[in-house]
């Protein structure tokens, strides 16, 4: 399995924009969390997580509501960087 990279962007099927902040490990399982935020304003929540095997799992390209017609979840932008210093 692929592991997500800190410090780049992933697009979400749904078509928004995440910076990978870091990596956490889960206190009981050892399992890899991811930590990343939305490059769009939200009134709810900076900061989100999600175990890395459901942030890069296989998602159906018939879902309705996967508008970038993508294969996985989350996928990485190599050609899009972030200015955190903004």
């Amino acid at each position: 399995m692929e592991q997500v990279q800190i410090g780049k962007i992933y697009r979400h099927f749904k078509g928004n924009y995440y910076f990978i902040e870091d990596i956490a490990l889960d206190s009981e399982t050892q399992e890899r969390i991811v930590i990343y935020k939305p490059l769009y304003e939200r009134k709810d929540s900076k900061i989100w997580v999600r175990r890395e095997k459901m942030f890069l799992e296989e998602i159906s390209l018939e879902r309705p509501d996967n508008i970038t017609g993508q294969k996985y979840r989350f996928e990485l932008q190599e050609n899009l960087s972030y200015d955190y210093a903004k």
